[in-house]
């Protein structure tokens, strides 16, 4: 459980009418003696968990029961399917049966922590403790990629192509789980950010019709994108720590 200081900005008070953009503390709890909260963070995560879970039961239900006859939605879950079949396989070629199912749900999580907005939540991955542990799984795969297939040829590596070259190489190393979390989060939080400024300062008049076409942009489109963006550098790290062909 992280405490409400560790996964986003610290809750202030506002005014009813102030955008608010902010991690909420909701329940405090004692934890090995120390006060941690559940946020908003966590909620809205719940939320997106329970939501993924029956949309793959159902899809599932949908698909084994009608095979011959599929109704539109276990079509539309054998497409999606598809659809990641070979986005993998096109990025990953012969290692992909081995990421699959990682890359299907670190897909499908992004995803809807996304577009939570649409549905007036606050994406999870709005909130640096989610991103970066996300990112965090990600960086652990790509290091056992590399030791398992490289082997001592991976730490011969660091020191390449100079001995002096360690230190940067190392820094390299890590600044993936960074530059993977922060890009993330920081692309989510901005689009939220947006839209508590507009809904917060702008007269009520401003406020009709014209959102619908900014959550479209913000919450799907960017959402979207940034879903793409991570899953992409998650097989091409792995892929490439693997230093077999694509």
């Amino acid at each position: 459980m992280m405490s409400g200081v560790a996964t986003g900005l610290p809750m202030i008070a506002h005014e009813a009418e102030s955008p608010d953009f902010y991690v909420h503390m909701l329940c405090p709890l004692k934890f090995f003696g120390t006060t941690v909260y559940i946020t908003t963070t966590h909620v809205c995560t719940l939320i997106v968990f329970v939501t993924i879970l029956c949309i793959a039961i159902a899809g599932r239900r949908s698909v084994l029961k009608h095979k011959d006859s599929p109704t539109k939605f276990g079509a539309g879950v054998e497409l999606a399917i598809d659809v990641l079949l070979k986005f993998v396989n096109g990025t990953m070629g012969k290692a992909a049966k081995h990421y699959i199912n990682y890359v299907g749900a670190l897909f499908a999580f992004v995803f809807f922590s996304n577009i939570s907005g649409l549905f007036m939540l606050r994406p999870p991955t709005a909130d640096y403790g989610t991103t970066l542990c996300i990112a965090l799984i990600s960086f652990v795969m790509i290091q056992y990629a590399a030791i398992r297939y490289q082997k001592l040829g991976y730490l011969k590596g660091m020191f390449e192509p100079i001995f002096f070259f360690f230190p940067i190489n190392v820094v390299s190393e890590l600044a993936v789980p960074v530059s993977l979390s922060l890009r993330l989060f920081g692309n989510v939080l901005a689009g939220t950010v947006m839209m508590a400024l507009y809904y917060g300062m702008l007269p009520i008049f401003a406020k009709i019709g014209v959102p619908s076409a900014l959550h479209v942009y913000f919450d799907l489109f960017s959402g979207a994108i940034q879903t793409y963006v991570f899953c992409m550098l998650t097989m091409t790290f792995v892929t490439d720590k693997r230093n077999v062909e694509a």
